[in-house]
C-alpha cells in the first residue's frame, strides 16, 4: 500500500515536471519574441512548479526509507522539509518576477503579439485545466496533499494564463499595453502562493491540531468497546503524512480486573490501528468509581461547580480515594482564556472550599483534539 502510494506520487509528479518544463520552454521563447513580461513571468511560474514537483519526489523517495536506530519513527517529516524547500523556490519566482514586470511598468516597451503567441496561450491554459484535473483526481486517490495542492496550483496556472491572454487580446484590438501591469498581479499572486506554502510547512513542522474528522472517529471507534465510558486526551504525533502514532485515555468502571483492561486496552490498538493506519502505544486508564453512591453525588457536585466557571470546555478523569481522602479529575479551559493559570486557581479554590477534608489533584489539561 505505502510503496503504491509513492509510486503513484512519482508517477504523477514526474507527468507534471514534463507538462511545466515543457510549457515553460514554449511561452519563454514566446514571451522574449514577444517582448511580453507577463508570458515570461508565466513561464518562470511554470519552471518554479516543474522543481517543485522535482523536490516533491526527492522528498518522497527520501521519506520513505525505513526507519533505524538513529530515527526509529522514519523519515516521513522530511516531507516538510521539501515543502519548505519549495515554498523558497515559489517565493523567490514570485519576487524575481514582480522586480522585472515593476521595471517594466517604470520603462515601458511595446510588446509583439503574433498568432503563435496566442496559440501557445490557448494550449498552456487548456494543458493546464487537464493537468489539473488529472493530478488532483489521483491526490484524492492516494491521499497525497502534495498532489491534491499541485492539481488546485495547475488550475490557478491555467486562470492566470487567461489573464495573460486577455491582456494580449485587448492589446491587440484597442492598442492599450496591459501587460506589464499583469505580469506585476501575476508576481504577487505567486508571492502569496509562496507565503501560503509556508506557512503550511511551518505549521506541520511545529505540530498542529488533529483534523477534526480523523479525531472523532478515532473517539467513536474506541468508544464502540462495550466497557469503554469516555474517551479523553487523544494526542497523536505526526511523523509524516499518514503516519501517527499516538496515546489517549479511557475511562472504565472501578470493577474490571486488569486481565480485563488488559483485553479492552489490545483490542483498542488492534481496531485503530488497522482502520486509521494510527499506532496508539499508550493507553491511559481513568477509573471511574460506580460502588460508592457518595462518591456518584460528589461527582455531579463537583462538575456543577467547575462548569460555573466561563471558558471550562471538559472536565474528566475523575476519581475520588475516600481512604485517603484523595480526589483526582482533569479540566480543559478554552485556549480563548488569557490568564488560565488564575481560572485554574479559582476552580481549585471553590472545589477545596466546599471539600476541605481532601487533597485535590487537579490537572490542567490541554485540548488537542475536538
Amino acid at each position: 500500500m505505502k510503496q503504491n502510494r509513492e509510486k503513484t506520487v512519482i508517477k504523477t509528479s514526474i507527468i507534471s515536471i514534463i507538462a511545466n518544463i515543457v510549457l515553460s520552454i514554449f511561452k519563454a521563447f514566446v514571451g522574449f519574441l514577444s517582448n511580453s513580461i507577463a508570458i515570461i513571468s508565466d513561464a518562470v511560474n511554470n519552471l518554479s512548479d516543474a522543481m517543485s514537483s522535482t523536490i516533491t519526489i526527492v522528498g518522497t523517495k527520501l521519506a520513505g526509507k525505513a526507519p533505524d536506530k538513529k530515527h526509529p519513527y522514519g523519515y516521513g517529516r522530511i516531507e516538510y522539509l521539501t515543502s519548505l524547500l519549495i515554498s523558497g523556490i515559489v517565493l523567490y519566482a514570485g519576487l524575481t518576477a514582480f522586480i522585472e514586470s515593476v521595471k517594466k511598468i517604470i520603462s515601458p516597451e511595446v510588446a509583439d503579439y503574433s498568432t503563435i503567441t496566442l496559440v501557445v496561450l490557448v494550449a498552456g491554459i487548456l494543458v493546464k485545466f487537464a493537468l489539473g484535473i488529472f493530478v488532483k483526481k489521483t491526490g484524492k486517490k492516494v491521499n497525497s496533499d502534495s498532489l491534491v495542492a499541485s492539481g488546485q496550483d495547475a488550475f490557478n496556472d491555467a486562470i492566470l494564463s487567461i489573464s495573460v491572454l486577455v491582456s494580449a487580446i485587448v492589446y491587440l484590438l484597442f492598442n492599450i499595453s496591459l501587460e506589464a501591469y499583469v505580469g506585476a498581479l501575476l508576481s504577487v499572486i505567486i508571492i502569496k502562493s509562496g507565503i501560503g506554502l509556508l506557512k503550511e510547512a511551518i505549521d506541520n513542522m511545529l505540530g498542529i491540531r488533529i483534523e477534526s474528522n480523523l479525531s472523532r472517529d478515532i473517539k467513536k471507534e474506541i468508544l464502540n468497546e462495550k466497557q469503554v465510558k469516555g474517551v479523553f486526551d487523544l494526542v497523536l504525533n505526526d511523523y509524516g503524512p499518514d503516519k501517527y502514532l499516538g496515546s489517549v485515555h479511557i475511562e472504565v468502571e472501578d470493577t474490571l480486573s486488569v486481565s480485563e483492561i488488559d483485553k479492552i486496552s489490545r483490542s483498542i490498538t488492534k481496531n485503530i490501528s488497522e482502520k486509521f493506519g494510527v499506532i496508539l502505544h499508550t493507553i491511559g486508564i481513568y477509573s471511574i468509581n460506580t460502588q460508592d453512591k457518595e462518591i456518584v453525588d460528589i461527582r455531579k457536585d463537583i462538575k456543577k461547580i467547575v462548569f460555573s466557571f466561563k471558558g471550562v470546555l471538559q472536565m474528566h478523569g475523575f476519581y475520588v480515594d475516600t481512604k485517603e481522602k484523595i480526589m483526582n479529575f482533569d479540566i480543559i479551559l478554552d485556549f480563548s482564556i488569557k490568564e488560565r493559570e488564575k481560572l485554574y486557581q479559582e476552580i481549585y479554590d471553590k472545589v477545596q472550599e466546599k471539600y476541605k477534608d481532601y487533597k485535590l489533584n487537579i490537572t490542567l489539561d490541554v485540548d488537542v483534539s475536538d
